[in-house]
């Protein structure tokens, strides 16, 4: 059950230390491919253009991977409880990246990231719905955020893995990172409330169920797009930053692996930073408001880098990752919107749909490149998903420090 006392539990405590080293390990995955994606696609064959245009269809594939398991894993979450989550989702993705090391053409590399991006799906909101049901409800977007914010370090670890390691040796590190990780799993103890929620009769983990009424599929679809800010700044200009910084005419070679590394870094320090002026002003939306102006302020200043040193590019690669810090708001505003009977499948959908959103932002990008070049398509892109962010904002409901004991029934 929940607690309204200011002291965390024993249990409270474990999940947040296992939630935070399996968002991680599901970190260091989820942003290998974007460190060893030239180095990887040169070694099947491509080259020039091509290292854009496969690129993209990786990231898709791993991407649409994303969006079926975050179905997927929401739906068990809620049926079987947040611990199958946190157990399966580890060891399919463990499985993929093993055998990613071992592909010899772009097809079977796509194949694999999309298994890959099913199993990183459940990783964050299994642990994320545990914690929401464990921790006293004013502290625990706290807990959420300390699980980000160290999480988010398996980027930066992934960004060294992929310039010290050949390819194929960073994804087998991954895969054997995550299977070490079910030994730590064993003993947490499932939520209360999901007990509960089991022990009634109420309908637990019917996606379906977010569209039967108007007021929850507004709740749904404004979670997700009032998140795709972060995924742009990152699926966009971070994934294609060394062609960016080419064009940009930045004095020296962009890296993947750099900007991976510098931008964690700021989303580590900013996901910490959105939970505390969340915490003082007890308020999930003010926050995730401040902090998108400020991404998009950032992202501006990207843009008018031109002529740049490497060292102010990364500077301003890591002022944006902060400012993405809203990240984990984002996770925890999901949770808080809905009932235990839902929560792990808005929990679980609601990240991996705004993780999704790349795909179409990509594919709108590829569209633009070829008239507007690559600096203006990917400022086109970027004004339509502020638009649409500031506009969703506006439908979404204040959930800090509501109670979570509850559960969704079906209008009559």
């Amino acid at each position: 059950m929940t607690h309204d006392n200011e002291t965390l539990s024993p249990a409270a405590r474990r999940i947040i230390i296992v939630a935070a080293l399996g968002y991680f390990v599901d970190i260091f995955d989820l942003v290998l491919f974007a460190v060893v994606r030239t180095t990887s696609l040169r070694e099947l064959g491509f080259s020039g253009d091509e290292l854009t245009s496969q690129g993209v269809y990786l990231l898709n594939a791993q991407m649409l991977g994303l969006l079926a398991g975050g179905v997927i894993w929401g739906i068990l979450g809620d049926r079987r409880g947040r611990l199958s989550v946190l157990f399966g989702s580890i060891f399919l993705y463990s499985l993929a990246n093993v055998a990613n090391a071992f592909v010899h053409d772009v097809h079977s590399y796509a194949a694999l990231r999309f298994i890959g991006g099913v199993g990183l799906a459940g990783e964050l909101g299994g642990g994320v719905t545990l914690v929401l049901e464990m921790m006293p409800r004013k502290n625990r977007g706290m807990g959420a955020a300390l699980i980000a914010g160290f999480g988010l370090l398996g980027a930066v670890a992934a960004a060294i893995a992929g310039e010290l390691m050949p390819w194929r040796e960073a994804y087998i590190l991954g895969g054997v990172m995550g299977f070490a990780l079910l030994a730590l799993r064993i003993g947490v103890r499932e939520s209360e409330l999901f007990t509960k929620a089991k022990d009634s009769s109420v309908v637990r983990g019917d996606f379906t169920a977010l569209f039967r009424t108007k007021e929850r599929a507004v709740k749904f679809i404004s979670g997700i797009v009032v998140g795709m800010p972060t995924w742009f700044t990152m699926g966009v200009l971070g994934v294609f930053s060394p062609e960016l910084g080419r064009v940009l005419g930045v004095q020296g070679e962009v890296k993947s692996g750099t900007f991976i590394m510098v931008f964690y870094l700021g989303a580590a320090l900013g996901d910490l930073a959105s939970g505390l002026l969340s915490q003082r002003l007890k308020s999930r939306r003010k926050a995730i408001f401040v902090f998108t102006l400020m991404l998009g302020a950032a992202n501006v200043l990207y843009f008018c880098q031109s002529g740049a040193s490497l060292f102010q590019f990364y500077a301003v690669c890591s002022l944006m990752g902060f400012c993405a810090g809203y990240w984990v708001l984002l996770v925890v505003n999901a949770g808080e919107q809905f009932g235990t009977n839902l929560r792990a499948t808005t929990t679980t959908a609601t990240p991996n749909f705004i993780r999704g959103s790349v795909v179409p932002m990509t594919l709108l990008f590829e569209v633009l490149r070829p008239e507007l070049g690559l600096i203006y398509a990917a400022a086109g892109v970027g004004v339509v998903v502020y638009t649409l962010a500031l506009l969703a904002l506006r439908y979404l409901p204040e959930t800090f420090a509501k109670d979570l004991n509850y559960v969704e029934h079906d209008p009559r």
